[in-house]
């Protein structure tokens, strides 16, 4: 089999593969950053641990890189114009070596389909790819609770294009007026975290409150919500999911290492 990138060809490094020879890719000139991550150029505020673009976030390298000149409302509005440019951005990444690659904002998913055709390795560009799988684990008579930056952009485009098939099961709260939360979309620049953290947790108990049909799982669709997951996940007893459970998963996925112990 012909393998199109380096980094495509898997294992660990160590002594046992002192035989393996290797090889980069044409302009390669760097390595060892597993995970990609795309994210958006024009915006400003703080990035906490747990965000998906703080390196503390990880315990693996991850390799960033901005679509030039990438404006959140054009994210948002699914402006097909802007998709050579993500294409190319993660292309970028692939060339350098990564072996998956996600964003840095939900909003990519409208793109998801795009990329994912244009590359040779997997692409997973918003935390709403995951929506199919969380419905296989909750019971079917159980609705999935979505958090988004954004509720009115969370059309049906973004839906199919991350794979979801019944968005009837969806019970969606948006933030996009939250006073401090709305300091991210908007750009402010700062933000008082301790109520940006309360903010989440009153919108993930008021969704589960006031659903009729018993809310199974909660996902958290924006990049920065993850530093808030486990206050969410204290306030209403429900499994998370968010962009880091996605990431980490592309991680475990393309960086597969032996057992290791006795018997």
């Amino acid at each position: 089999m012909t393998l199109h990138w380096p980094n495509r060809v898997y294992g660990e490094l160590g002594p046992e593969t002192d035989g393996l020879r290797l090889r980069v890719g044409q302009n390669q000139n760097m390595g060892g950053f597993p995970i990609g991550i795309v994210f958006i150029d024009g915006v400003r505020y703080p990035y906490m641990p747990g965000n998906v673009c703080n390196g503390w976030t990880y315990d693996f390298p991850v390799r960033l890189a901005a679509v030039p000149e990438l404006q959140v409302t054009e994210l948002f509005a699914a402006d097909d114009s802007i998709a050579e440019r993500v294409i190319d951005t993660c292309l970028g990444l692939q060339r350098e070596g990564v072996r998956a690659i996600s964003s840095g904002c939900g909003f990519f998913g409208n793109f998801q389909r795009e990329v994912r055709d244009a590359l040779d390795i997997p692409v997973a560009l918003s935390s709403l790819v995951q929506i199919p799988w969380i419905e296989q684990v909750v019971r079917s008579d159980e609705s999935i609770g979505v958090l988004t930056a954004s509720s009115p952009d969370i059309t049906s485009k973004l839906l199919e294009g991350c794979g979801i098939a019944h968005p009837e099961r969806l019970v969606i709260r948006g933030l996009q007026e939250a006073p401090e939360f709305s300091a991210i979309i908007e750009g402010r620049g700062e933000f008082d975290n301790g109520e940006v953290r309360r903010e989440l947790v009153a919108a993930a108990t008021a969704l589960v409150a006031e659903s009729s049909a018993p809310i199974g799982a909660i996902l958290l669709e924006c990049s920065d919500m993850p530093p808030y997951a486990s206050a969410v996940q204290s306030a209403t007893g429900l499994p998370v999911f968010d962009f880091i459970t996605l990431i980490r998963w592309l991680e475990s996925s393309v960086c597969q290492t032996p057992y290791r112990g006795f018997h």
